[in-house]
């Protein structure tokens, strides 16, 4: 038998410097990036593990739900569930004078009666702020019938559209609750990427309208999606980014580029690589031939904007497993704001369920062992100077028995923090050939030699000050059984 025990404290304090000073927190802006990372103004890894909250780019001029629901009771429980961020679609239409918001239950949401589109982005933005979530603006649509290949259309410009969003960066400038602007949804079609033809090249729209937001704001992450086909080369609308490999967007400040891409899965659209015979194996050599290159390049951080499913099919569960170990766990993954809170998206549902209420587990444990809490990497609770939370862990691996070609394992974390963990995920490496072959009281996946082990509801809460969980697995190995190295718990590492 063989016994490992690791343990490892990672504490945030936002204590007064001797001097006086706050000490800056955790998630303070504005943010930048260094190489493949977002920065906090210390300089410290941040990372948007969010979701998008439509409404505002449609007819009811509104975020959807607001007949069912309060919007703070709303954004509360976003975070209750995790997320740090909201993507928050619009359309250039919800600031003409007659786009009159509706769809809302006034005696369920009274401080929004009367309220113009843009005054109620003000109170989502506010009240998000308040509860420490950051915004990403994402200007979705030109107008409410429809999503546009181009920037522009015969009845909303390209200058409207850089004026508004000029109009946005000075309505929130020095609000650190707005951390970037999505300059267009899933440009496609006729969107080309490198070109030179000013009415299609779509990196150098980009261009004008980014540095046009940083003059007005300069505090702002500009995000730039990709586009549908690159010399004949498709993928997913807004997905192909393979053109800034040669052709990079270049703003008057460098250090304020995240490039943004969309990944769906069969529930939207069979694309042909999901009938590939290595599926679902082929996907992570395309997703860094399409954008996961600028990242691991170190070239640009990548806001993985939208992705989701109604996750009913085999294969739509086999990707989203995949990718979301591809995105990675802790500051340092991949940024992504998942699609979506609403339960009405036709193609995907929500995380939400049909009453606007309750949760649809099922997709949520897919993404719980990804998400960073407000406080935990994405931004702070409680503004300057307010603690974060103390995460402390500790992690008994043993092989209580081996045999030829085979052993089995038992593990037990213990939450030794005086904040209690809602929903938890393991992973570590092995060291050789180690091949998982079943698994109790847990959840496994493997890819490679990274394991992630997360928990099954029953067992996803450990209460401060000892709270355990324990699960245990067989693998196959022809080498001895050895203990991993390292362990991460909601990645932090533990070693």
């Amino acid at each position: 038998m063989a016994t490992v025990l690791l343990t490892a404290v990672l504490a945030v304090s936002g204590a007064l410097l001797s001097s006086g000073t706050a000490q800056a927190a955790p998630g303070d802006g504005p943010w930048s990036t260094s190489g493949g990372q977002i920065v906090d103004a210390a300089g410290n890894e941040v990372r948007m593990t969010g979701l998008n909250w439509f409404g505002m780019e449609t007819d009811t001029f509104a975020p959807h739900g607001l007949w069912a629901r309060n919007y703070q009771d709303m954004l509360d429980q976003v975070k209750e569930l995790g997320y740090n961020t909201l993507r928050l679609p619009f359309s250039n239409q919800l600031f003409d004078a007659g786009a009159t918001p509706n769809g809302i239950d006034y005696t369920r949401n009274p401080d929004l009666q009367g309220l113009s589109g843009l005054q109620i982005m003000d109170r989502i933005i506010g009240y998000a702020g308040d509860i420490g979530l950051r915004v990403v603006l994402d200007r979705h649509r030109p107008d409410s019938t429809g999503q546009s290949e181009l920037w522009y259309t015969a009845a909303y410009s390209e200058q409207r559209w850089i004026n508004d969003w000029v109009m946005l960066a000075n309505r929130y400038r020095g609000d650190a609750t707005v951390v970037g602007a999505d300059l267009h949804n899933e440009p496609r079609g006729a969107a080309t990427w490198g070109t030179g033809t000013q009415s299609t090249d779509w990196r150098l729209a980009a261009e004008r309208a980014g540095n046009a937001i940083l003059a007005a704001n300069p505090d702002w992450l500009i995000i730039v999606e990709g586009i549908e086909c690159y010399n004949g080369d498709c993928n997913w609308w807004g997905g192909n980014l393979m053109g800034a490999r040669d052709h990079p967007v270049r703003l008057s400040n460098p250090n304020k580029l995240v490039y943004s891409a969309h990944e769906y899965a069969t529930s939207v659209f069979a694309q042909p690589w999901f009938n590939d015979p290595s599926f679902p194996n082929n996907l992570p050599a395309r997703w860094d031939r399409y954008w996961g290159y600028l990242e691991t390049t170190d070239t640009a951080p990548v806001l993985l904007g939208e992705f989701g499913s109604t996750l009913t099919a085999v294969k739509d569960q086999q990707w989203l497993t995949r990718l979301m170990q591809y995105l990675g766990t802790g500051t340092g993954g991949i940024d992504f704001t998942y699609w979506s809170l609403n339960p009405n998206s036709g193609d995907t549902g929500g995380i939400l369920n049909g009453d606007w209420t309750t949760v649809d587990t099922n997709k949520q444990r897919f993404l719980d062992p990804y998400l960073l809490p407000v406080g935990e990497g994405g931004g702070d609770p409680g503004g300057p100077g307010n603690p974060g939370p103390t995460v402390s862990c500790r992690v008994n691996y043993a092989v209580t028995s081996s045999w030829n070609g085979g052993f089995q394992a038992n593990v037990t974390i213990t939450n030794t923090g005086t904040t209690p963990i809602n929903g938890w995920s393991l992973g570590w490496s092995f060291t050789g050939n180690e091949q998982i072959a079943s698994s109790w009281n847990t959840r496994l996946t493997q890819s490679g030699r990274s394991v992630t082990a997360t928990d099954v509801g029953w067992n996803g809460t450990l209460s401060a000050g000892g709270g355990t969980a324990s699960f245990g697995f067989t693998a196959t190995t022809s080498g001895a059984a050895a203990v991993p190295a390292t362990f991460a718990l909601n990645g932090t590492t533990c070693a």
